[in-house]
Order: C-alpha cells, then structure tokens, then sequence
C-alpha cells in the first residue's frame, strides 16, 4: 500500500494586499490626473494659469472643510454640520468685522471651535450617534444664521482684515489655496509626530478596543470635532474674502462636495483608515469635476446627482464590511 503523500498548502503572500493597498492609496492621485487629462483634451484653454488659479480659489474652501471632517470620519463618525456652521460663521464674520477688525477672523474660528467642541460633547456624553448630533447641529445652525443675519446677505465694507487671502504667492499660487494646503500639511504632522494618529485610527477600527488598550477615546473625538469646527471657521473666512459679504446659506452647497471628497480620498466612512492628504486629492477631483462639467456641456443640475452616485460608490468601495452587521 502506497504511503499518502501530503500536499502542501500554498503559503500566503502578503506582498499582494500589501500592493493593493498601495494602488488603493494612489487611486485618488490617478483620478485626479486622468480629470486633468480629460478636461485639458475638452478644453485646450484648461491649463492655462487663469483657468488653473480659479480652480484652485474654488477648491480652497472645500479642502478646509474637507480636512477637519476627515478627522471625524476617522473616528468612526462623521460631521454633518459644517457647512451651516461655515454659513454661520460668514454671518458673524461680517458682522463682527466693522467693530473688531482684524480680530475678527480668530473670534470666528475659535467661536466655530466652541461650537464643534460642543457637538463632541454631546455626542460622548449623551451616547448620541454623530450623525444624529451634527444633524440637529446642522439645522440649529441654519436656523441660527437666518435669524442673526435677518435672512438676508450681510454686505462687508471694509474688507481688508481679509483681503490678504486674495493675494497670490509667487504671483501664481492663490492665498487662500496656500493656506489650505498649509492647514492640511499642519493637522498630518501633528497626528504623525504625536500619538494622535494611533489613538484616531484605534478609536475608528474599534471603539471598544481602544478603550480597553487605555486610548482616550472621549477626549479624541471630541478633539476632532474642535478641529472641524474650527475648519468651518477658516473656510469661512475664505468665502467672505472672495464674495464681500457673509449669508445664511452661503456655504450650504459645500456639504455634499465636502463629504464626497473625504470618500473619494479613500478615507473609510467606518473610520480607522484614510488620511487629510487623501481628503486633499479628492478635494481636487471633485473641484475639477464641478469646474470641468460645464466644459464638457453637462448642465450644472446634475452636479447633485453626480456628487451622489460618487458617494454611494466610493463609500461601497471604502466600506470596512467587518463592521457591518447583515440581517437576513
């Protein structure tokens, strides 16, 4: 009788995954030059410097807003608010400016701050979902402005507090664009050389994990919703700059761009994987989408229902399926 012989199981690879995840994490960098490809053939006149440096004043706000919500969606959660919250903040900021100047422009942001600050900790202490909480937030907020801005534009006189952020570096790169980018390149150092990344990405992949490994989860996710307020603030700030006046739902159109931009980076809307660098690119693409659709004779209508099918797709590709419970 012959003796079996045992075959052995091929040994896994992980270099595999490990290649896929880096493709995954250049994905947005790939789309983002296949648009500018795309939209420079549809238009020869698209990479021009006019064209290139109002894409990028468009695309300022977006990537703040973008930035700070990333954190929060890296916490497992997400921010539904800030774009009333930056509405409000364009509100306050006109009205404060004659009276506080160039004090203004911080007042905003630490208020926008407080503001988030309180959101976190009604989500932590009361146990309430983040979308539920940002929800209420958001028409709280919008209700808020309203009221304080009589429903109506509030006019800025003088703008020179904030007229800096219209002024270019270089003679080409747009203020606002600079500090943008600078406002990401600060938050990914901070969470690289402290050990907020760690506990951010903890607190996303389980929440009940992190707790037991002693990772302050309260006071992270509080943090993060200060830091998308205070986001909110600055984009706001940007807006006034560009259109002399603030309005109660000046920044309300960013919402949808905002989120689909954190998705299309590649961030989890479970949490615990992606990065603001990542957030940045799909800021760009989405700009580039809402810039190049009217140039290829989309009409601007179907911008909503572009920046939906793009949310539902990117969210399905990103989707962490360990985390969610199927009922059959």
């Amino acid at each position: 009788m012959s003796t079996p012989v045992a075959v052995a199981e091929p040994a896994a690879n992980p270099a595999g995954p490990r290649r896929a995840g880096r493709l995954t994490g250049f994905m947005p960098l790939i789309a983002l030059v296949a648009l500018v490809l795309a939209l420079a053939i549809a238009d020869s006149d698209f990479l021009t410097t006019r064209s290139l440096t109002a894409a990028l004043r468009t695309a300022a706000p977006l990537i703040v807003l973008a930035a700070g919500a990333t954190l929060v969606v890296l916490c497992g959660g997400i921010d539904l608010s800030i774009a009333a919250l930056a509405s409000l903040s364009t509100v306050l900021l006109a009205l404060w400016l004659p009276d506080l100047g160039g004090l203004a422009t911080p007042v905003v942001i630490l208020a926008a701050t407080a503001i988030g600050a309180v959101q976190g900790v009604a989500h932590v202490l009361l146990r309430i979902p983040s979308f539920i909480v940002t929800l209420g937030g958001m028409s709280i907020l919008s209700a808020v402005a309203l009221v304080v801005s009589g429903a109506g534009t509030v006019r800025v006189v003088d703008d020179t507090p904030v007229k800096w952020l219209e002024l270019y570096v270089g003679g080409y790169v747009p203020m606002s664009a600079a500090v943008a980018i600078i406002v990401v390149a600060v938050i990914a150092v901070v969470l690289k050389v402290t050990p907020l990344q760690s506990w951010v990405s903890a607190t996303g992949y389980s929440e009940s994990a992190a707790r037991l490994a002693g990772t302050p989860v309260d006071l992270v996710k509080i943090a993060a919703f200060c830091v998308s307020g205070a986001c909110a603030g600055l984009a706001a700030v940007m807006l006034v700059s560009r259109q002399y006046s603030g309005g109660p739902t000046m920044a309300d159109n960013l919402l949808l761009p905002a989120v689909a931009a954190i998705v299309v980076g590649g961030t989890a809307i479970t949490g615990g994987h992606g990065s603001v660098w990542r957030s940045l690119a799909g800021a760009l693409v989405v700009t580039l989408l809402r810039v190049g659709l009217p140039i290829v004779g989309v009409p601007s209508a179907y911008e909503q229902i572009l920046y939906g099918v793009i949310i539902v797709v990117c969210v399905a590709l990103t989707l962490d399926w360990s985390k969610v419970s199927i009922i059959k």
